[in-house]
Parts: structure tokens; C-alpha cells; sequence
């Protein structure tokens, strides 16, 4: 069986100056799998060149053996990817409401919410307050709920606990669990934190100056003392 997502020899980056060079990974369904490495690694910038915000210059991008090179981003999600940027993207001025229902604007009938409030109930108490008006966790919430209502198979997810407090950061990461084990979503995670990445993700890849330097499962690359102080920082 193929993976959902295959990535071969991907070089990518803004105007002359490639930020990623010869990436190569794969997520299958019902899979996370964790980007790690420090900072100017290329850890956002192959997920903006995987949900078509950046152009692909040189390799492959495959959902489901279908090539999405050149795809515009408003339509990636018509491939079934969802892309949750660092920093959020709350529309500020609209409610929760209104900035869920964003989620489902490209579907035909209206966009399903209820099961939104179900994942996040702080939410469903706030539904008409404005997004200024959340808190970090709250618009992190949102920002992934959002992602949720266009009902994706590969959920791109930059830094989700940017900010965040522990305890909240560790209801998002068992949020990712269960949404994998009860619905199959794979899920491809860039995140700093790397103890709460690793504790939620099935396999975790290294990158360095925009080159894969390993990947393993999560267990062993979280009990790698040498990878860990050379690339990780802990």
C-alpha cells in the first residue's frame, strides 16, 4: 500500500536562494510524523511548499499518487490537505463561529460545526465572541478547528504550541492522538517543543539546513543522546 503523502527529492525555497534541498519523506494515513531541528532548518518552509504556498522546483509532491505540484492553495484542500500556519490566522474581527464556517466555505452545504464544539468545548461556550477576544490556547483551538471542518486526510501543522502554557499545549498533542486513532488522520507536525512532539508522534524526521538527516520511530530518536544534542537541543 502506497502512503498518503509522498514527498521525493523536494528542493523548494524563495526566488534564488533553495531553502530545502533533496527532501524526501512519507506519511500514511492514520500516521504523525514529526519535522524537528532548530530554527532556519526549512521546518516551515516544506510545509508551505506542501500546501502550495510555495512553488516546488525541483521533485514530487504525491496525495494519493496524485501529483499536486502546481496545485494553487485554495484548492489543496479539495485534495483533502488542511495547512494550520504558525501564528494561527484567526480572523480577529469575526466570531468563532464565522471563523469555522471559513473552514467549509468551498463545500457545497453548509459546513458541519457540531462536531467542532464536540473536540473543543471552550469553544462552544465562546461561539459569539470575537477571535480577539480568545485566549492563545482558545484561538490555537480555533485556528485547528477551522483546518477540521474542511474534513482533511493530512493535516499540515506548524507549531501548535507556540506560546501556549504546558497544560494546553498537552490537550492539543492528545487531541492529534485521538483524532489519528478514531478518524485516521495523518498528520504531519512541525513543532519546537520536541519532547511533546516526540511523545505524540509515531516516527519523527531531523532537518538541517534544509536536508533530512534522519528519521526513526519516535522512541528512538527521543532516546538518541548524540542526535539529540547535535540537532535538537536537549
Amino acid at each position: 500500500m502506497s502512503a498518503l503523502l509522498e514527498v521525493e527529492g523536494l528542493t523548494a525555497g524563495y526566488g534564488a536562494a533553495p531553502v530545502l534541498h533533496d527532501v524526501s519523506l512519507t506519511v500514511d494515513a492514520g500516521q504523525i510524523v514529526a519535522v524537528l531541528g532548530a530554527n532556519g532548518a526549512g521546518k516551515t518552509t516544506l510545509l508551505r511548499t506542501l500546501s502550495g504556498q510555495l512553488a516546488c522546483e525541483k521533485g514530487r509532491i504525491t496525495v494519493d499518487r496524485e501529483d499536486l505540484r502546481g496545485v494553487k492553495v485554495e484548492r489543496m484542500v479539495r485534495h483533502g490537505i488542511a495547512h494550520v500556519p504558525e501564528g494561527r490566522g484567526v480572523v480577529t474581527e469575526l466570531t468563532v463561529d464565522e471563523n469555522l464556517r471559513l473552514g467549509g466555505l468551498w463545500r457545497k452545504q453548509k459546513p458541519k460545526l457540531d462536531g467542532i464544539y464536540d473536540l473543543f468545548p471552550a469553544l462552544a461556550q465562546r461561539r459569539n465572541h470575537l477571535g480577539h477576544q480568545l485566549s492563545g490556547g482558545e484561538r490555537q483551538m480555533l485556528a485547528i478547528g477551522r483546518a477540521l471542518v474542511a474534513e482533511p486526510r493530512l493535516l499540515l501543522l506548524d507549531e501548535p504550541s507556540l506560546g501556549l502554557a504546558p497544560k494546553i499545549t498537552a490537550q492539543i498533542m492528545a487531541l492529534l492522538r485521538d483524532l489519528r486513532d478514531r478518524t485516521g488522520l495523518a498528520v504531519l507536525l512541525v513543532e519546537q517543543n520536541v519532547r511533546s512532539a516526540l511523545s505524540v508522534a509515531d516516527e519523527g524526521l531531523v532537518l538541517a539546513l534544509g536536508r533530512v538527516v534522519t528519521r526513526n520511530d519516535a522512541a528512538t530518536l527521543a532516546g538518541d543522546a548524540d542526535l539529540r544534542h547535535v540537532y535538537l537541543g536537549f
